[in-house]
């Protein structure tokens, strides 16, 4: 399962509701892909809905998909949002990653 914080779910809803973006069908696409400083970088998008083969999740309001090789490198990965006087973002929590880069967007297995 990915997990996906009450505080990066009501961000996620409130892009979708500023986008004007269904919530009942549409949810956020946690991925991977290769690249980045560590070998593997984390990807997040805002989709109308989910592909076929992805996994669907619900955690706080918010439908969560993940396609099946990425399920392999984020499974209990929990995302959060975070807010600081220099920005924001979602961040990332991944139990698998053996090694992470300095700004945390991207990893090793």
């Amino acid at each position: 399962m990915i997990l996906i914080t009450e505080n990066a779910a009501k961000h996620a809803l409130r892009i979708m509701t500023e986008n004007e973006i269904d919530t009942a069908s549409a949810g956020v696409k946690v991925g991977v892909k290769a690249g980045g400083c560590s070998g593997l970088n984390y990807v997040l998008d805002i989709v109308e809905t989910p592909a076929d083969n992805d996994r669907v999740f619900v955690q706080n309001g918010v439908r969560v998909f993940v396609d099946p090789k990425s399920y392999l490198y984020l499974s209990g990965t929990e995302v959060d949002y975070e807010s600081t006087m220099t920005g924001g973002g979602f961040k990332f929590q991944n139990p698998n990653a053996k090694r992470s880069c300095g700004c945390g967007t991207s990893f090793a297995v």
